[in-house]
């Protein structure tokens, strides 16, 4: 099937489809749609900016324009990816759509949520704690809920969701089918689709513990007094939109403050601003009306922001995986982009786990301070389904070493 027309979806999402100039499927959509639209169940994995909402969004409306009953449900594991998922599905149904929506994050209007139930929504998009709230309270009713979306499923469990999760299935439609996305599948994520998922389907698409290859990376090893001001004549060098990780809340306003008094046009993101402040400086970002924004991991999954051309990580994760979903902002649906990482010597057990997560295997030599290293890392294995077991038992160890080297 090389074309969505070649699905034979409802006329009247093929409409919006090409409104939105979809034409040609992703591959994750290429093997994700039909099998869905079949009624199979599906367990997914693939890099970020693949198309992956459009590959369940497309077949999840297709089901609810087709049949005059049931509901779906789409859990995330972050309000800001909820809120950008409800966007493309509302899309995709379309303004003169009868099918009505609701929101389920936390930050929001307890009181429009609310509303938005009283008007018996088939399509819900929510987070586990938001949704297993509204449960608890009795104002969600998800018995003819017969169409699950787990999207991010590895992030939903890191965040200790796991617990939320299976109450809420239990509330929903016996028989139902599931569709469970994740860039890596450890063995707690099989165990879920093992008992959730009936007779599932594997669609996976290239190495999901790699970026994608027109990313191109650049490490430079500074010390620290040395970062502010490499960081600063970096950007002097760079031209487009920049995305800058940073470790704390308290660091990203502080770096957008001093940024902005450098004549920079800047704001930040994160855990701490209330739902409408991040909607706020996320449509300022869409619409270009300021080049930096600094982020804490809060935005580092699901945001798509076509524009953003950089990523600099000026603090590396704590967590060597989130390194691919930080990078992952640049470089959307084929584009090119460019990540910088700043790494001093108390960085370098991070930097360590992250080589090693991209190029498992291979033998390389330390950097030497000031070096700087470009490349497109093309690792010829897939990285060992052992390392993020052996991560996690030495985390706290090892959390506890990088908090002290960098004291």
């Amino acid at each position: 099937m090389n074309t969505f027309r070649d699905m034979r979806l409802p006329e009247a999402l093929m409409h919006t489809l090409e409104q939105m100039q979809f034409i040609n499927p992703t591959p994750i959509q290429k093997q994700a749609i039909p099998l869905a639209l079949d009624g199979k169940d599906i367990l997914g994995s693939a890099k970020t900016g693949t198309g992956k909402t459009a590959a369940f969004g497309i077949p999840l409306i297709a089901k609810l324009m087709n049949q005059p009953t049931g509901v779906a449900l789409v859990m995330t594991p972050t309000r800001e990816l909820a809120s950008q998922v409800m966007v493309h599905l509302q899309s995709m149904l379309g303004g003169k759509s009868r099918i009505k929506t609701a929101l389920l994050i936390g930050g929001e209007s307890m009181p429009r949520q609310l509303m938005q139930l009283r008007n018996q929504p088939r399509v819900i998009v929510g987070t586990p704690g938001r949704i297993n709230d509204h449960l608890e309270r009795g104002t969600l009713n998800l018995k003819e809920a017969d169409f699950l979306v787990l999207d991010e499923t590895d992030r939903m469990l890191d965040m200790g969701f796991s617990v939320q999760i299976e109450k809420i299935i239990q509330f929903m439609a016996p028989i139902r089918q599931t569709l469970l996305f994740s860039a890596t599948l450890p063995k707690n994520i099989v165990r879920i689709a093992d008992q959730y998922l009936k007779q599932p389907v594997r669609v996976s698409v290239s190495a999901t513990s790699l970026p994608a290859e027109n990313i191109h990376q650049t490490v430079i090893k500074v010390n620290e007094s040395e970062k502010y001001p490499k960081l600063l004549s970096q950007l002097n060098e760079r031209k487009g939109s920049v995305i800058m990780f940073v470790k704390t809340k308290y660091s990203s306003e502080k770096m957008a403050k001093r940024l902005s008094q450098e004549g920079y046009s800047v704001d930040a993101i994160h855990g701490d601003l209330r739902q409408h402040q991040r909607d706020r400086v996320m449509k300022a970002f869409r619409e270009k009306k300021y080049r930096i924004l600094v982020a804490t991991d809060v935005a580092a999954r699901g945001l798509d922001i076509p524009h953003i051309e950089h990523v600099i990580n000026y603090d590396l994760p704590q967590c060597a995986e989130d390194y691919i979903h930080r990078i992952g902002r640049t470089a959307r649906a084929g584009a090119e982009g460019e990540a910088l990482n700043l790494v001093t010597p108390a960085d370098s057990n991070k930097w360590h786990a992250i080589d090693r997560l991209l190029n498992p295997g291979a033998k390389r030599p330390m950097i030497k301070k000031s070096d700087e290293k470009s490349t497109r890392f093309k690792p010829k294995k897939k990285a060992e389904s052992g390392f993020f077991q052996k991560k996690r038992r030495n985390k706290d160890a090892s959390v506890a070493k990088w908090a002290m080297s960098e004291s």
